[in-house]
């Protein structure tokens, strides 16, 4: 089932790419002041409409529908899209944009799929993690092709932190100022997690609003992968929140998930 959301993302992007080789993106600003666009809008139009087809009665969970109040209660197993993950980014004409497409069930995410139609890029998880090298609308590679993800093991003497580009907040560069010798990269989107777990990079904290949808497809991967994403308790994130409008609280991913427990503080 993940290489058919694969697929389906990777053909979603066609129209990201569409809407991009204009000479002007418009965006509105949503009740919560955010961007969309109409990439934002007919990608979510389209996966919504093919995933519907391929797991009918399954809910779909997608950012601007909510945003729109059409509401849709989780149940034990849903869907999760984020048609454009770093609007801010697509905005741009930036390549750090993704699609996410995630499948939860019993409010932990098993399956999870991001496409970065710029950088020709797909990397998506059920129980193993895959990236694909594959141009958008384009058909995938054989599978001796694929490249299975494995975060890698070890303490480096020096941390690489991956940051968000376009939401800093003040707690994250508090909880940075903890460690010693620590590179900090700024990033936009979900490729953060696609860093880990391809084993570039050490954590990502996140203390700043972030959505289910803007987690779950990375945390499948990352965590198929061999990494954690883990909340301010240490435990896995929980999805499905409707009492909380699906919003996260605080989190790191880990590439190596004993790595905040051996990291060196001031």
């Amino acid at each position: 089932m993940a290489v058919r959301f694969a697929h389906l993302a990777v053909a979603a992007g066609q129209i990201a790419l569409d809407v991009l080789s204009r000479s002007e993106i418009i965006a509105r600003e949503k009740i919560d002041r955010s961007p969309v666009t109409e990439a934002d809008e007919r990608i979510e139009a389209f996966l919504i409409k093919a995933l519907s087809e391929l797991l009918p009665g399954v809910s779909v969970i997608a950012e601007e529908a909510v945003s729109r109040g059409e509401a849709v209660r989780a149940a034990d197993v849903f869907l999760l899209i984020d048609p454009i993950d770093g609007t801010k980014e697509f905005v741009a004409k930036s390549s750090e944009f993704t699609i996410n497409i995630a499948l939860i069930v019993n409010k932990r995410p098993v399956i999870g799929v991001i496409f970065a139609p710029k950088k020709s890029r797909v990397w998506f998880a059920g129980a193993t993690a895959y990236a694909v090298d594959v141009s958008a609308g384009a058909a995938f590679a054989p599978k001796d092709d694929w490249r299975q993800l494995s975060v890698r093991l070890g303490t480096p003497e020096k941390l690489q932190a991956l940051v968000s580009k376009s939401h800093m907040d003040e707690e994250t560069r508090l909880y940075l100022s903890r460690f010693k010798n620590l590179v900090v990269c700024p990033m936009g989107s979900s490729l953060k997690f696609c860093r880990l777990a391809e084993g570039r990079g050490d954590f990502y904290p996140r203390f700043g609003p972030t959505m289910e949808w803007d987690t779950a497809a990375g945390e499948a991967i990352l965590c198929a992968a061999g990494g954690a994403v883990l909340d301010a308790k240490g435990s896995p994130l929980i999805y499905g929140k409707a009492e909380k409008s699906y919003r996260n609280g605080p989190f790191v991913a880990w590439r190596n998930p004993l790595i905040f427990q051996k990291a060196t503080f001031s």
